[in-house]
């Protein structure tokens, strides 16, 4: 009897765990690979296939699709005043403009650039205004969502980017993406 109960109990527990498994499986992270900072501070998901490039003197973190290599992701972390709130610095919309106008394509970059929408998150204790871009170059067209997001004095820009003919195809991969970036500590 005790024997048949404990074949019962590890049968049972061996399909809890399949269930378990099966269930992470199919959430939200699958097909991403999981960037922690080498500081603790901060983590975000990245398609599985992709890697890690140091770029000199650019962003923070620097991820590009192995297949397609003009799929990229970065981080841009830049230093801000303590006292600045990302809601201080006006709605989604007007930052997004903004980052147009002074980052994407200042005059003579060359870009055109349209900002097709803005919204704010509130995720884990923090602000998040997530942008999503329509970027028009002399030779091909582009598509870029962003997320930006201050803590402890710094700002966070995680943005991936692709042609405009693969974005219908990675749109829901690279949403997932923005998302998942989050604070540790």
């Amino acid at each position: 009897m005790v024997k048949k109960l404990r074949f019962s109990l590890r049968a049972l527990f061996s399909i809890l765990l399949a269930l378990v498994v099966t269930a992470c499986s199919a959430s939200g992270t699958s097909g991403l690979n999981s960037f922690q900072s080498p500081d603790g501070r901060y983590a975000f998901l990245y398609p599985n296939g992709w890697t890690r490039v140091a770029v000199e003197g650019g962003p923070a973190v620097v991820f590009h699709d192995l297949i397609n290599s003009d799929e990229t992701l970065s981080l841009v972390v830049s230093k801000v005043e303590n006292s600045v709130l990302l809601e201080g610095l006006g709605s989604p919309e007007t930052v997004g403009e903004r980052l147009v106008k002074e980052v994407i394509a200042p005059e003579g970059a060359g870009r055109d650039v349209e900002l097709l929408d803005a919204k704010e998150r509130d995720a884990s204790g923090h602000t998040f205004y997530d942008l999503e871009y329509s970027v028009h170059l002399e030779d091909r067209d582009r598509h870029e969502i962003a997320t930006l997001v201050i803590d402890r004095g710094y700002l966070y820009t995680l943005a991936t980017s692709t042609n405009q003919q693969r974005w219908p195809k990675v749109k829901d991969l690279f949403n997932r993406v923005i998302e998942s970036f989050t604070f540790l500590i």
